[in-house]
């Protein structure tokens, strides 16, 4: 899940948990609303977190060079 999802997940979740009254029968909105804004709250913190390990790291490359021998 990237940062895009997260702030989506975030707001579908606000929109649940706080705009919508209509009733569905054995589903509470507001408890899946604020269950979304949690999972996008988490997936939101887990990205900044990875994407800011990716951009401390360095890739070296070493290149290693053999000369042929030129009797062979």
């Amino acid at each position: 899940m990237g940062i895009g999802a997260g702030i989506f997940l975030i707001a579908v979740g606000g929109v649940l948990a706080f705009a919508v009254t209509d009733r569905i029968s054995g589903v509470d909105l507001t408890m899946v609303g604020y269950i979304l804004m949690g999972a996008g709250a988490l997936g939101l913190i887990l990205a900044v977190i990875i994407n800011g390990q990716r951009t401390r790291t360095s890739h070296t490359v070493v290149e290693e060079r053999r000369d042929r021998d030129p009797r062979l």
